[in-house]
């Protein structure tokens, strides 16, 4: 398991996805990137029994064999190809449901992409074709190519620079959105600490928002989110998924966890009633998302957010 976010527990793991299709859970989200293909071979031998029952998506667009591993984009035919037969075979399964671009390679033509993936669908191995950390224009030349089915981009309370061109993109061209990080990478689960405070490898402690005024800015935001979520007698992360489902029935968020109880508090949130009152106290609390952007400059230089 990837320990961007901390160390993991497999057991532990095995179990929660045993939890989340046990209270209906049936979209599981990994990549070759999550461990070096260690996550999907998790995934793959804990969803067995029920495999034909969930949907499965995975991501290619990585090269892997780069130090760090994942620091290169390699979206090229033949490691597209390569990455799916292994996708396969670690998923234990014959077919990916929904197969995405991870991140955009500016060595690869997007229709170029979308031609090999309309050719994997064809070939049975692959069911949709998808996208994720590209903006408008990447996805009406792909679309144009093979039909893109889904967009995963980050969306939340705090991450909101999709909605001027992105999200109307997708809407016009009947294209759903898979929103990542939800819960603003954690900061709005309640479990925070300033960016210095996290291990070496954890992703936070690179991300802008852990750090400096942008924490404490942040941070009064989330205690302002804290106010409104105790008057309706519901969670932060509760009410950040709420607002999240709030935004059309076209938006599916995919909150990452480890643990049951986790997992069953966010499950609940779907059971939140959001009233015009509070999603207006929403807006006035964060217009314009959080502080600081949510992913580093230099990462963000790689992604086609056109």
């Amino acid at each position: 398991m990837s320990v961007a976010y901390g160390p993991s527990n497999a057991e532990e793991s095995v179990q929660t996805l045993h939890h989340a299709y046990e209270q209906g859970i049936r979209f599981f989200d990994t990549a070759e990137l999550y461990g070096n293909g260690h996550n999907e071979q998790l995934l793959g031998k804990a969803v067995q029994a029920y495999r034909d029952q969930i949907i499965i998506g995975t991501k290619f667009g990585f090269d892997m064999t780069a130090e760090p591993p994942g620091s290169r984009m390699n979206s090229r035919p033949d490691n597209i190809r390569r990455v799916v037969d292994n996708s396969l075979r670690y998923l234990q399964t014959d077919y990916i449901d929904v197969l995405y671009q991870h991140i955009f390679d500016p060595e690869v033509p997007i229709e170029e992409v979308a031609g090999i993936v309309g050719e994997l669908i064809q070939e049975g191995k692959v069911k949709y074709f998808d996208l994720s950390n590209v903006g408008a224009t990447t996805v009406r030349l792909a679309h144009a190519i093979t039909p893109v089915s889904v967009l995963q981009m980050e969306y939340s309370i705090f991450e909101r620079e999709i909605e001027d061109r992105i999200l109307p993109t997708l809407r016009e061209l009947g294209i759903g959105l898979v929103a990542y990080s939800p819960l603003g990478r954690g900061f709005l689960t309640g479990a925070v600490n300033p960016a210095h405070e996290y291990a070496a490898d954890d992703f936070r402690r690179i991300d802008e928002r852990w750090q400096g005024d942008n924490y404490t800015y942040n941070l009064h935001a989330t205690e302002q989110l804290r106010q409104l979520a105790d008057s309706k007698h519901i969670t932060v992360a509760q009410l950040a998924l709420a607002w999240l489902l709030n935004q059309g029935e076209d938006i599916v968020p995919i909150p990452g966890t480890r643990n049951s109880q986790r997992l069953d508090e966010n499950i609940r949130a779907a059971k939140v009633t959001l009233t015009e009152a509070d999603l207006q106290r929403i807006q006035d609390i964060l217009p314009h998302g959080s502080a600081g952007s949510h992913y580093p400059a230099s990462m963000i230089s790689n992604f086609s957010h056109d």
